[in-house]
């Protein structure tokens, strides 16, 4: 029924901290329907070196729509110099995913006129 497109964005953190208090602003703010995290070992080339460090990596569940605004706020609020913030396509999921997927992006109107409506 819906015509919004499904997205996951990625995004990796040094410390559980951080990777939990963003991925909970990113809930809250309806920026995304739910964010998983990971401890994963990330092998990567930096300033000259290749570094080999243990991360957190959060997935991102959204909308094509709700992406944009998701992928500024994070980049405002990670602790990285340079944020890894990728956005993945979604090229199927269950209709039934995607309206929950939907709703829980749907922003509250900050005048909340419409809130008990939702």
């Amino acid at each position: 029924m819906t015509k919004q497109k499904p997205v996951i964005v990625l995004s990796t953190f040094s410390d559980i901290k951080s990777a939990s208090e963003i991925s909970r602003k990113l809930v809250e703010k309806k920026l995304c329907a739910c964010a998983n995290i990971t401890e994963v070992r990330s092998i990567y080339f930096w300033k000259g070196k290749v570094e080999d460090q243990p991360e957190f990596l959060a997935v991102f569940k959204t909308t094509k729509t709700a992406a944009k605004n998701l992928k500024k706020e994070l980049e405002d609020l990670h602790p990285y110099e340079l944020p890894e913030i990728v956005e993945i396509k979604v090229s199927d999921v269950s209709k039934p995913y995607l309206n929950w997927l939907v709703s829980s992006t749907n922003r509250v109107p900050k005048n909340g006129n419409d809130a008990a409506k939702r």
